[in-house]
């Protein structure tokens, strides 16, 4: 390497500090559901419809999405 040049890694490295959250506040949970809940739901949304329309294909496995309907 050539004296007075740096090295390429640090290049464009910015430090980024996490924000923190309030004290006592806290994120909203959303509960998985399964297609048999999506089914039963009244109100069906996008996510809900993609999850029911990927579950009726023959052999696929699913582990339930996350409802923003029902948030805990």
């Amino acid at each position: 390497m050539a004296p007075g040049k740096k090295s390429g890694s640090s290049k464009g490295s910015k430090t980024t500090k996490k924000k923190s959250a309030p004290e006592g506040a806290t994120q909203p949970q959303m509960q998985i559901v399964t297609v048999d809940v999506c089914h039963k739901c009244p109100n069906v949304c996008t996510r809900g419809e993609a999850y029911m329309e990927k579950m009726s294909k023959r052999g696929s496995i699913g582990y339930g999405v996350p409802c923003i309907l029902r948030r805990k």
